[in-house]
């Protein structure tokens, strides 16, 4: 068997139990990846473990902000917790929009524990080519 070490994980760990769970005053801070893809951006979020009735997103003016909850799984009387590694709490994002994207528009999808935003680009933000028209003659202005 293969083991991959991972020189941080215990620094990451220390650094998670000094700080404690995100807190709705306090949030941690979730991954996430953007990229263009045709004529839509698509921003994904790893959230796993949280189910979907505990995310919110919003959208004021430009700027997305997308929480979400990850709570404790309820144990029976006689379960002794041996390990706990997987975080609990609040994590948050906040994304600062371009006004060339359409956020009446935003697609939310959440599937294996990515949340899949599609933001489309706006109409006015696309190429278009503009027609020349050809006057019949100089016009001068006398003043």
């Amino acid at each position: 068997m293969l083991m991959r070490t991972d020189p941080f994980r215990e620094l990451d760990r220390l650094a998670q139990q000094l700080m404690g769970p995100g807190t709705w005053s306090r949030p941690s801070v979730m991954p996430m990846d953007a990229y263009r893809e045709g004529e839509e951006y698509v921003v994904a979020f790893d959230l796993p473990g949280v189910p979907a009735d505990a995310i919110d997103i919003d959208v004021e003016r430009n700027m997305l902000t997308v929480k979400a909850e990850r709570r404790p799984v309820a144990k029976a009387d006689d379960v002794q917790m041996e390990l706990s590694e997987r975080p609990l709490g609040v994590s948050s994002r906040q994304i600062v929009l371009a006004d060339t994207l359409d956020t009446e528009h935003i697609q939310a999808d959440y599937d294996a524990g990515v949340l899949t935003l599609r933001i489309p680009i706006a109409e006015r933000a696309k190429p278009r080519k503009i027609s020349i028209g050809v006057g019949s003659g100089r016009t001068e202005i006398s003043g």
